[in-house]
This record gives C-alpha cells, sequence and structure tokens, in this order.
C-alpha cells in the first residue's frame, strides 16, 4: 500500500468510527479499534481498555441520535503506525433533557493489523481555564 493509499484507508476508519458515533452502534464502533485500545476520554475513569460496556451505558443517554463530526483532520502514517488528530464536535440531546453542544480535540494511535488499520488508542481533551479555577473551557468554537 502507499502512504496515500495508507492515509485515505485511516481516513475511512475515522469517518467510519464517527458514523458508528452518530448511530450509536457499539458494533460498527468495535470493528475500527483494537480489542486491547486504550481511550483516555472526557468522561472517568482516567483510562480505559478494551471493552465497550461504559459505551454502551453512555449511549443510553443521548435520546435519538447523536451528532458528531471532526474538523481539520490531519493524518501521519508509516508503514505499521500512524496517528491522527483533528477537532471534534459532539451534540444532541441527552435523556435528562439536557442539550450538548461541546468542541474538543481528539488524537488518534493506529497500527496496522492483518493488513487493517486499528484504532489502538484514543485521547480526548478540553482546555481549561488557567485562572485558578480549573474549569473545563467547554464553550470554545473553532
Amino acid at each position: 500500500m502507499t502512504a496515500a493509499e495508507d492515509k485515505r484507508a485511516i481516513k475511512a476508519v475515522i469517518e467510519a468510527r464517527a458514523e458508528a458515533l452518530r448511530s450509536k452502534d457499539v458494533k460498527a464502533l468495535a470493528r475500527t479499534g483494537s480489542r486491547d485500545i486504550v481511550v483516555y476520554s472526557l468522561a472517568p475513569p482516567l483510562v480505559s481498555t478494551g471493552g465497550l460496556d461504559g459505551v454502551r451505558a453512555w449511549f443510553a443517554t443521548w435520546d435519538g441520535p447523536m451528532g458528531y463530526e471532526t474538523r481539520d483532520l490531519e493524518v501521519t502514517a508509516g508503514d505499521k503506525a500512524a496517528f491522527a488528530h483533528c477537532l471534534a464536535h459532539m451534540t444532541g440531546r441527552r435523556t435528562d433533557g439536557g442539550e450538548t453542544d461541546l468542541w474538543f480535540r481528539l488524537t488518534l494511535g493506529l497500527e496496522k493489523r492483518g493488513g487493517a488499520w486499528k484504532i489502538t488508542h484514543e485521547h480526548h481533551s478540553t482546555p481549561f481555564e488557567m485562572d485558578g479555577g480549573f474549569r473545563a473551557a467547554v464553550d470554545l468554537k473553532p
């Protein structure tokens, strides 16, 4: 596979992940990641590995579909490892009646396993206010 083909394949995995999130499809989401994926998500705990039980529970907190898009995606790929970063935008109505409209930073690590790219590391982050209050800056827009 050429470098350009690898980048296209990686972008396809990332778009498949986004579509799985939008449709709240746990099985489709699992196909984009490795079984030993390490995730640093916005929600506790500090780190999770492998299982999707937390994702199932999280999907259940959304009332209807979730809006999810990526922006400014950059991919760097080698023969067997790659990383990607972008801004992600999550929107939608929650089952508690609240509305979500959040931009955050997303970094993904991928490995080529059995000829296919799989997400092995996922890291979400939001900046926080450096004024001593340490509040998450969830009102930022690109």
